[in-house]
């Protein structure tokens, strides 16, 4: 059980919280509330706060599904790759390998589809596939109580409903508490709500009592900020000179025995804006590394970029510099300590950090992008002292920052609250009315599926 009195931190509040045995809670706040704070405390991580009264779970018995996790299982990955050494691609460990092997038959794989990805590396899974195996790794070693953030994110709709299924199975047995950024992400099966606000944890109750719906609607008020000055982009992509931003013919990749692509095409041209849309695992993210360079198979395959055919002798930086990237690839990567405005920066110069000192203007470019995102007095912040949304709303800063001709969108609003991706939602809205940048969006969720996206490709029927 979960019983907290009057713990007091600089960072964290809460007056008193119970969680019962095998009892489901949702946490909500919004981008930077202090979720990060309570999640450090219910894993034994978080030091130097007092109590009144402080029962927390034994921190082995205590299973962690969340970005930071995911960021330093990627990091351990990169740490052990051999790759440099041998010119071999690397997959990573085998999925197999996280878990226990007397486990390796259990149901809860085939619940969360996870049984075709057991002989594969990790750097070869989704995000969203990335996440069930934390959550398979947790469970499978005896965890009692999961804590989870935004376990849905990033995952296409059948794998949210069967992930949402295990999980109601699991609470049966397991203390679940989800920490969520949007009200509509409340599972029907979750038992109780708390809201979280500046740090300060104020629980609502069972969710099926009179007014605590109500609390969380007044809560989440979406409304959209006044406008504010768009910054001029510097020419309008009409004026263009190629008839394609993106051209890839008969695309071939294939990992072991999987085709992830076979004979596929895809042109993209000036003010084409295209949407990218299919299930966890059908190449999405592979496709726009094949367009940023990230990705070696770009090399052995028909992919020309801005006229520049990869592999031809182009410079990385003739492609790197018309191109506007935000990506779950690109935010992992990004290690470097630096602030906040650095981060914004650096898509000036399109590496991670800084290393040539920008200018006035760019500087003063770089703030009035902060501002748009609302995060202009976290200027100065650590980036990794900021929460995930906080990260990914400046790294969106980043790609903006230079107007860039190709805006790449790969799941961009992971992570942020409803208030917060209504307002990315509607710069890229902006972004199109301008004529400048041509925008590539790949996203699960059906609200993002705009108007202006006059290219729809669905990897699940190419």
């Amino acid at each position: 059980m979960i019983d907290l009195k009057n713990v007091e931190h600089p960072q964290l509040c809460i007056p008193t919280w119970r969680v019962k045995p095998f009892q489901s809670w949702s946490v909500l706040g919004r981008n930077g509330s202090g979720k990060q704070w309570l999640i450090a405390l219910l894993c034994g991580e978080l030091k130097h706060f007092t109590a009144e009264r402080a029962e927390l779970p034994n921190r082995q018995n205590v299973g962690v599904i969340t970005f930071e996790k995911q960021q330093q299982l990627f990091e351990h990955e990169l740490a052990i790759d051999c790759s440099d050494l041998t010119d071999a691609i690397e997959y990573g460990t085998e999925v197999r390998a996280f878990l226990p092997a007397a486990h390796i038959n259990h149901p809860l794989i085939d619940m969360l589809h996870m049984r075709d990805k057991l002989d594969s590396g990790y750097r070869q899974l989704s995000t969203g596939e990335s996440r069930k195996l934390l959550l398979l790794q947790a469970v499978l070693n005896g965890a009692q109580y999961l804590v989870c953030e935004n376990p849905f994110d990033s995952l296409d709709p059948d794998s949210c409903q069967a992930l949402s299924q295990a999980m109601q199975l699991l609470s049966n047995t397991t203390n679940i508490i989800l920490f969520l950024n949007n009200v509509q992400d409340i599972p029907s099966w979750c038992e109780c709500a708390a809201i979280v606000e500046a740090g300060h944890l104020n629980p609502l109750g069972p969710c099926s009592e009179p007014g605590v719906q109500q609390a969380l609607n007044n809560f989440f008020d979406d409304s959209i900020p006044k406008a504010v000055d768009w910054p001029t982009p510097p020419v309008a992509l009409q004026e263009f000179n190629f008839k394609h931003l993106v051209e890839i013919q008969n695309l071939s990749i294939q990992y072991a025995s999987n085709h992830l692509f076979d004979g596929f095409n895809l042109q993209i041209k000036p003010l084409q804006h295209t949407l990218i849309t299919g299930s966890n695992g059908s190449g999405k993210s592979t496709l726009m590394q094949l367009i940023t360079g990230d990705n070696p198979f770009c090399y052995t395959n028909h992919v020309v970029v801005f006229n520049y055919r990869r592999g031809s002798g182009e410079s990385i930086w003739d492609i790197k510099r018309h191109l506007g990237i935000v990506s779950t690839e690109l935010h992992r990567n990004y290690r470097v300590n630096c602030d906040v405005l650095t981060v914004v920066c650096s898509g000036f110069f399109d590496t991670i950090g800084v290393y040539k000192q920008p200018d006035r203007v760019q500087i003063n470019h770089a703030l009035h992008w902060l501002r748009m995102v609302g995060m202009e007095g976290l200027a100065k912040q650590p980036f990794h002292k900021c929460s995930y949304g906080e990260q990914r709303l400046a790294l969106i800063a980043r790609a903006l920052v230079k107007s860039p001709l190709l805006l790449i969108l790969d799941e961009p609003t992971q992570g942020l609250d409803s208030y917060n991706r209504r307002i990315i939602l509607q710069f890229i809205e902006k972004i199109a009315a301008f004529k400048h940048s041509t925008v590539v969006l790949v996203s699960h969720r059906v609200d993002e599926q705009l108007s202006l996206f006059k290219q729809h490709i669905d990897l699940d029927n190419k």
